[in-house]
């Protein structure tokens, strides 16, 4: 299975050291191993979906563009920092976030359709996320690989979207399920994994992690990226998943109220 673009497909002799903003390079780092560890989401995906035979060679190739993607920024970060050990690194953060080492092999949201609802809420902020970066960074490789990135999580919302629709003609689940779906994983965006790897991504072996610390750290940085506009995209990608208007008075209010709340956060640390 091949991915959309590869990294042979990145003009890696742009870089420029000169235009590299050390708080983003944290961001690079923290997220070149979260998005590595796409491969372990993808073994869950396919035991969760385990006999649709129309939803596993999407997720598949899903979980090797997600790969790449961490190959992607953890090449540039080793431009940025050759200090920085990527393999040493990820070792560290797989030993210490395991989310599914129960052996879990049923999803949590109690429905596929649910599972899909949060996998359209990730890929929701993840587009965000990477579009952001983009616009806002001044170093062309950087702005390159998370334009490439962004175009592939936007798909990847698309993929979700396709396949939740299927599954609720199924299994029914109403526009009230799927609200409690999407608000339950964004507030699972305060969990360890993205505290756990910014601060293993930049943080010294020696010093304990402090899941209050890392995650301010890290939601500070990463929040200061966005823009308005980022934002009110995103407020109407969530709306779509969840079966309300998204082009509406409701996605104009939760857009500028996220707006408010991203901003007081940024501030915050």
């Amino acid at each position: 299975m091949t991915a959309h673009w590869s990294l042979e497909d990145i003009e890696w002799d742009r870089f420029d050291p000169a235009k590299v903003d050390p708080e983003v390079l944290k961001l690079v780092k923290a997220a070149s191993l979260v998005e590595h560890n796409g491969s372990e989401y993808t073994d869950f995906l396919c035991k969760v979906f385990d006999g649709d035979p129309e939803f596993l060679p999407d997720v598949r190739r899903w979980g090797v563009e997600e790969v790449q993607h961490g190959k992607a920024l953890a090449k540039w970060a080793k431009l940025a920092d050759p200090e920085f050990n990527f393999d040493t690194a990820f070792a560290r953060f797989v030993e210490g976030y395991r989310p599914f080492e129960d052996g879990a092999n049923a999803s949590k949201r109690g429905s596929r359709t649910g599972e899909l609802v949060a996998r359209c809420i990730v890929e929701t902020g993840t587009s965000s996320y990477y579009t952001a970066i983009a616009k806002r960074t001044d170093e062309p490789v950087l702005a390159q690989i998370c334009r490439k990135i962004a175009a592939d999580e936007f798909r990847h919302y698309k993929l979700f979207y396709d396949h939740m629709r299927r599954y609720q003609k199924i299994e029914g689940l109403g526009r009230f399920g799927r609200l409690r779906v999407a608000l339950g994983r964004l507030g699972e965006t305060e969990d360890d994994e993205l505290a756990y790897a910014y601060y293993v991504a930049n943080s010294n072996p020696d010093v304990p992690y402090d899941r209050v610390r890392d995650a301010r750290d890290y939601t500070t940085r990463a929040f200061g990226q966005y823009g308005k506009e980022h934002v009110m995209r995103a407020a109407s990608m969530m709306l779509k998943a969840v079966g309300v208007p998204s082009n509406g008075y409701l996605a104009k209010a939760i857009g500028n109220m996220g707006w408010v709340f991203l901003r007081r956060r940024a501030a915050a640390g």
